[in-house]
């Protein structure tokens, strides 16, 4: 099972920007479909954002039009471009892949980085 990695997580004020990393540990792993997913201090785990190589998206309804995601076939990473975020944005933000086509359903999915951190102050 490929391992992922996460990088770009940190801690930004509201109305701030981001933008989350996301590589596989193996440089030969290649997944055609990958997506990001968030989970706030207890509570479960929900989708924000998928995508394929053929640049198909989709996005969690509360993320729209500030979020942006973005998949970089030759360097094959993922990217979470994040903008105006608020306090509710606060998550662990996992990355995730193998999908089949780009979702933002956890079952979907069958491979999954540790997650990294953001937080938005007020």
């Amino acid at each position: 099972q490929a391992q992922l990695v996460e990088s770009g997580g940190g801690s930004v004020q509201a109305g701030g920007s981001l933008r989350l990393s996301c590589s596989p540990s193996r440089s030969t792993y290649r997944s055609y479909c990958m997506g990001w997913f968030r989970q706030h201090a207890g509570k479960q785990r929900e989708g924000v954002a998928a995508v394929d190589t053929d640049g198909l998206t989709s996005y969690a309804d509360s993320v729209k039009g500030r979020f942006t995601i973005s998949l970089d076939n030759a360097n094959n990473t993922l990217y979470l471009q994040m903008n105006s975020l608020l306090p509710e944005d606060t998550a662990m933000y996992y990355c995730a892949a193998d999908c089949v086509t780009p979702t933002v359903m956890e079952e979907d999915f069958g491979a999954w980085g540790q997650g990294t951190q953001v937080t938005v102050s007020s």
